[in-house]
């Protein structure tokens, strides 16, 4: 069931959170994903709309969304990935917005990849001021073509 977040959910979804950042950014200094911690909880989780998937009253994930359709965290619980969950996430803020956007370093390739499945083209590719590694900017629109793989293969010449 995918729920709105609740303020007593706030320590699950930061550990959450942290774990991934370490697993899927493994390539950032973990100290990065520390001292944004506290901006993250403080901040960025209670000025987005972030919702949890719960299952068997467990927290297996969450989405938070900013103003404007931007994705700024989408995470599953490790133990739970490639069950699906991190699919309804997306396709709930789906439901509710016809335009969704995000930033994904371009080293996760897994992300991207999910991304691309989940029907978001690349749109630009910059670098993140703050880590210094390159990253795709990622847009999703009701109105996406089909041609996303091939959009994902353009991206990889690019960078070649």
């Amino acid at each position: 069931m995918i729920r709105k977040f609740k303020i007593e959910d706030t320590t699950k979804v930061m550990t959450i959170w942290t774990k991934g950042n370490f697993k899927a950014h493994d390539f950032i200094e973990k100290d990065y994903w520390l001292i944004n911690f506290n901006k993250v909880k403080n901040e960025y989780l209670l000025q987005s709309e972030t919702y949890v998937y719960v299952e068997n009253n467990e927290i297996k994930g969450f989405v938070s969304l900013l103003e404007g359709g931007y994705i700024g965290a989408l995470f599953v619980k490790e133990e739970f990935k490639r069950q699906g969950i991190g699919r309804k996430l997306i396709n709930y803020c789906k439901e509710r917005n016809n335009k969704l956007t995000l930033k994904v370093y371009e080293k996760n390739i897994n992300a991207i990849l999910f991304y691309v499945a989940m029907g978001f083209k690349n749109i630009k590719i910059g670098i993140d001021k703050e880590t210094k590694e390159k990253e795709y900017e990622m847009e999703w629109k009701e109105k996406n073509n089909k041609n996303n793989w091939k959009n994902y293969v353009n991206m990889i010449k690019y960078k070649m």
